[in-house]
Parts: structure tokens; C-alpha cells; sequence
């Protein structure tokens, strides 16, 4: 057991997570926030973030370091564990982490996020981490005058092929339609891009290497006919799974697995979610401390009817 009853336990370290931290902690609350190993959640994976107010551009592993900072100078507990399930018992929550602790509170706030959706096909598991990589941030330098693959067809995918164009010799952007889904803006930057190459309608059927990544199959979705590309790396941005696997059981989720609540207020009281794991989320850093902002103020009116 970590601790005695807690007020708020705030599962996710990421945008909406960190700001409900900082607020609640600001009302007095001392809320608890399970980090994960890493804080930050996926932002620290994004190179340039430019529509966050107060920063023209920040990169997203400084820009989660200063929300980092700041929840920790307003007292916010940091626990550097991951929650793997969430009970109800009576009026109290009790989640249990990985490391075998259990953490009792009043509330929870479920700001876990979302995860790389993978694309399924024969060879991306034997060679993730040896050229299948979802961050072109942390692993883009790795590759330059090399070819790479980066496939997808909206900002993230966008934002992958756009930095890796910086290092690789040669960027293959592959879409399984006919046209790229992502902000005009994005698109009007890749296409000053000359060495990012375009695989309209198409898809990777399998991922080929021996010690690493040296081939990709691409299957063209109209005609039918396979190519193989030689590649020494692989990026995946075709969308994430939500986490919401830890309280699956107790709140209502969406199609898609994502948390369905009337502004932040799940199915079950004394649950509210915030950011990319909520049902109708729009993804964005900003909207997701907003989220966040909107739990605290309404976990303190849940605390103060208990």
C-alpha cells in the first residue's frame, strides 16, 4: 500500500493529466499522479508543436518538462508506476500498479492517453526497434542519407515524413487513399519537400530484413499489384488504441474503446477523464489541458458531496 486514503489519484502524465494535477493541487488537494516510467505521455515524441498559446514553437518533450516542473513545485505527488486496473469499493477507488502497490482515493482522474495503433502485417514485431520505430523524433537521426518509409495519411504521419526529409536520403510516404488527410498546412510543407516520394492508394503488406529492416511489400489497393522498396527504416503514424483498458470495467467506452463523459463526468461518479483517452477528443495538446482544467473543477465539487 503506498499511502492512506488519498483525495485524487490522476492516472497519466501527459497534458490533461499534469494540468488536472496542478489545479487540484492549487485547491489544496494534493492529488497523486501516476506517471508511468516516462512522464509526458506521446508529446514527448513531438518535434515542433506551434499551436500551443504563450510559444510560437516549442519542442514537446521541453514544452511537458515545464508542465513537469511546474506540478511538482504546486506539491503534486509524482508516483513513477503504472496503473494496470481500477476497483470500486463503497465510496473509495482502489488502483492497482504494476509494482504490486495499491493507491486508495476518493477519485481518479483516467488521463492515459492513447497508443500507436500497429499496422498487423508480418515482420513488424521481429523488427520493432530494429528500423520499426513510431518516433521519428527519437530515432529520425539515425537514418540519414538512408531511405526510410513513414506510413499514414494525417499530421502525424505529415510531421514524420516533413523531419525525417531532413536526415534521409529519401522519404516514402505511403497513404491508402488517394490523398493525404492532414491540415493544408502540414501538406503545403511536405510538398516543398523534394525527397519525399509518394505512394498513393497503397499499402505495406509485409516488413522484410534480416538483423533489421531492409525491404518493404507494398500492395497498391486499386490495382492489386506488389513492389518491394529497399528501406533501412519504417515509421508508423496511422492512428492509436485508447487506454482505457485499466477502467474498462466501470466506465461506458465508446465503439472505438474511448471513455464516454457528459464534460469530464464518466458513467461512474468519482470517475472523469481528460485528453486523448475521452470519447470525442480532439487530439490536441492545448484541448487536452483544457480537459484536464475542467476534471479539477469538477472533482472538487464531487469531494466537497462526499
Amino acid at each position: 500500500m503506498i499511502s492512506d486514503t488519498e483525495n485524487t489519484t490522476i492516472i497519466g502524465s501527459g497534458p490533461a493529466g499534469l494540468t488536472a494535477g496542478i489545479y487540484l493541487a492549487r485547491a489544496g488537494l494534493r492529488p497523486v499522479i501516476i506517471a508511468g516510467n516516462l512522464p509526458g505521455g506521446q508529446l514527448v515524441n513531438s518535434d515542433m508543436i506551434e499551436n500551443y498559446p504563450g510559444f510560437d514553437v516549442i519542442n514537446g518533450a521541453d514544452l511537458m518538462a515545464k508542465m513537469l516542473s511546474q506540478a511538482e513545485a504546486c506539491d503534486v505527488r509524482i508516483v513513477y508506476d503504472a496503473a494496470i486496473n481500477v476497483s470500486k469499493a463503497d465510496d473509495l477507488f482502489i488502483t492497482d500498479l504494476v509494482s504490486g502497490d495499491k493507491i486508495i482515493s476518493r477519485s481518479v482522474v483516467v488521463a492515459t492517453g492513447a497508443r500507436h495503433r500497429l499496422l498487423g502485417v508480418p515482420g513488424e514485431a521481429e523488427f520493432t526497434n530494429k528500423g520499426v520505430s513510431w518516433c521519428a523524433t527519437c530515432d529520425g537521426p539515425m537514418y540519414r542519407g538512408k531511405l526510410v518509409a513513414v506510413i499514414g495519411g494525417g499530421n502525424t504521419a505529415a510531421m514524420e515524413a516533413s523531419f525525417l526529409a531532413n536526415f534521409a536520403s529519401t522519404v516514402y510516404l505511403i497513404h491508402r487513399r488517394g490523398s493525404l488527410r492532414a491540415d493544408k498546412v502540414m501538406q503545403d510543407r511536405l510538398f516543398f519537400k523534394h525527397n519525399i516520394k509518394y505512394m498513393w492508394d497503397s499499402e505495406v503488406a509485409e516488413i522484410i530484413g534480416s538483423n533489421r529492416v531492409e525491404a518493404i511489400k507494398v500492395t497498391n489497393n486499386i490495382t492489386g499489384a506488389e513492389a518491394l522498396y529497399d528501406v533501412n527504416g519504417i515509421f508508423i503514424a496511422i492512428g492509436t488504441t485508447p487506454s482505457s483498458d485499466c477502467v474498462g470495467s466501470l466506465v461506458s467506452l465508446d465503439s472505438g474503446g474511448y471513455i464516454k463523459s457528459d464534460n469530464t463526468k464518466t458513467t461512474c461518479a468519482g470517475i472523469f477523464v481528460a485528453g486523448d483517452v475521452a470519447s470525442g477528443s480532439l487530439k490536441q495538446a492545448i484541448y487536452a489541458a483544457g480537459q484536464g482544467a475542467l476534471a479539477s473543477k469538477y472533482v472538487e465539487e464531487y469531494l466537497d458531496g462526499l
